[in-house]
């Protein structure tokens, strides 16, 4: 069982907000720092300083790693020593490892109180970094903790982890951790917090209380704490996910659905909606637009009436998490539009894809996974039950094949980034079953990867025969060595499984899970 490492982030909470929601944010959704650390920000502001530095330093003592971020200010002091201070020289007696970075260059001004730590700092030998804005932060304290964990724990990070990680850090936005106090925690949508946090947690949402609930939307960078008021207040992701109504604090929190009865757009639509809501639920709301407004034939399979979607659900729902995950927030004169048309539905989000993701990556699939809005993408993820990590662009294309239409095509437009799914128009007849009500084992995202003398060895198989390299030899005319790799390739297709060993070796059809 994996152990995650507790880093204890540790700054003046007034002073440095941003970069401690940032800080948090980037060890929440770092493919690899995700996995192995655990952000610990104490919080909890007593009457009494003293009683704060006792729950500081009991935090601290559950720590692995010590990360301090420092300012101008040095915050509350004891004993004209601040928190911040001595949170810094407990670490020292604990002897753990220590990552410092420092807002600003030596010319910015700082009070009495930091540049005391500062001097002990450069007494100490510590080596720290210095950084300019919250992007700058990221980076560097990515690549100091990854240090840590590879020389401290023995943890490192994949090529793959490193590249997605890079890639994002770039492409992210600030928008998402913006603080404001426009949006209470008591106004927000408890029920949708609850939900998505008990899918995040593997949790019954009733056992979630409001305690714990306010705890784990902190944590997933959702909700801050102003230290001046006690009271929490959303962060812009929390607005987006969780406010009843986004549009009410960014005008661009909306998706303005249309259906035409013919191909093309016209001034009088069959049906409109202007969806304001928190975005998950905004969501279930396109799809139910799109559900409305698309026909559903029925077939006979065996002795039930099947009813059929003319495009496949879970596509148009990647495609909706999609372009609220990674659309582009600054822009508030733009919202999510979704066009349903006689021939095709049309899914348009703000914003060009983030580089050094192009629209020839994505057609071809041949590019890591990054996103603009980290924190928005990994909530929604849970909420809609759908892999974050991985491309989402590979499935589409082949529920879309599954459900016998073409593939999407992802295009751009006026600076809007467009999925089109192209759809039967008059040919409702060339819909397919789905595979799990007719029982089909090969679908046609899985046929399409095999070669005629492959498909032909997978219909013996479902006849309930037994193939050996031998048998293949003789019936197609092939070598022992092809015949093992197409055997190789059938069972990491799922569709074949290897029974006996040596002369004994057979092939037979793979069982359904």
């Amino acid at each position: 069982m994996n152990h995650k490492q507790h880093v204890f982030v540790s700054s003046v909470q007034k002073e440095l907000e941003d970069e401690r929601v940032v800080t948090q944010n980037l060890l929440n959704t770092d493919p690899f720092l995700s996995g192995h650390c655990t952000p610990v920000l104490y919080e909890f502001e007593p009457a009494s300083p003293d009683r704060d530095l006792e729950g500081c330093l009991k935090a601290l003592d559950a720590s692995q790693v010590y990360l301090l971020i420092v300012g101008s200010r040095s915050g509350r002091e004891i004993d004209d020593i601040s928190v911040t201070h001595l949170e810094y020289r407990h670490a020292k007696e604990r002897k753990l490892p220590i990552l410092i970075f420092i807002k600003g260059d030596r010319g910015v001004h700082r009070d009495a109180g930091t540049g005391r730590l500062l001097e002990e700092i450069d007494a100490d030998g510590y080596k720290y970094k210095r950084f300019g804005n919250v992007i700058d932060l990221q980076k560097e304290v990515r690549v100091a903790l990854v240090k840590v964990l590879e020389e401290c724990f023995g943890i490192a990070p994949s090529s793959d982890e490193n590249e997605i990680a890079q890639q994002t850090i770039e492409a992210t936005s600030p928008f998402e951790s913006h603080l404001m106090r426009r949006a209470r925690w008591m106004d927000l949508d408890h029920d949708i917090a609850r939900q998505m946090i008990a899918a995040a947690e593997g949790r019954d949402p009733a056992m979630v209380s409001m305690p714990d609930l306010l705890t784990a939307a902190s944590l997933r960078g959702l909700v801050w704490r102003d230290p001046e008021s006690g009271e929490h207040f959303a962060t812009a992701a929390g607005v987006v996910l969780l406010a009843k109504d986004p549009s009410g604090v960014f005008p661009q929190c909306r998706i303005l659905a249309d259906a035409y009865r013919s191909t093309e757009p016209d001034g009088d639509p069959r049906d409109h909606e202007d969806i304001r809501a928190p975005m998950p639920v905004a969501i279930d709301r396109a799809i139910a637009f799109i559900d409305r407004n698309t026909r559903h034939p029925m077939t006979v399979v065996g002795l039930n009436r099947v009813r059929l979607d003319e495009y496949p659900v879970e596509a148009l729902r990647e495609a909706m998490v999609n372009a609220v995950a990674h659309r582009q927030y600054e822009d508030a004169g733009r919202k999510i539009m979704l066009e349903v048309f006689f021939d095709r539905v049309v899914v348009s989000s703000p914003g060009l894809p983030p580089a050094p993701i192009t629209l020839t990556s994505l057609r071809t699939g041949r590019y890591r996974p990054c996103s603009r809005n980290p924190v928005i993408a990994q909530c929604l993820s849970y909420f809609h039950r759908i892999e974050e990590r991985g491309s989402g662009f590979r499935r589409m294309r082949e529920q879309m094949l599954n459900h016998g239409l073409n593939q999407p095509l992802f295009g751009t437009d006026t600076g809007y980034f467009q999925v089109i799914f192209p759809g039967p128009a008059d040919d409702l007849d060339r819909l397919r079953v789905p595979a799990f009500a007719s029982g089909v084992l090969v679908t046609p995202a899985i046929e399409a990867q095999l070669n005629e003398r492959q498909r032909k060895m997978v219909a013996l198989l479902a006849t309930g025969e037994t193939l050996t390299s031998r048998r293949c030899e003789e019936e197609f005319g092939v070598t022992r060595d092809t015949a093992t790799r197409d055997f190789g390739l059938l069972m990491k297709l799922g569709l074949a499984v290897r029974k006996g060993r040596g002369r004994s070796t057979g092939y037979v059809l793979a069982e359904r899970k």
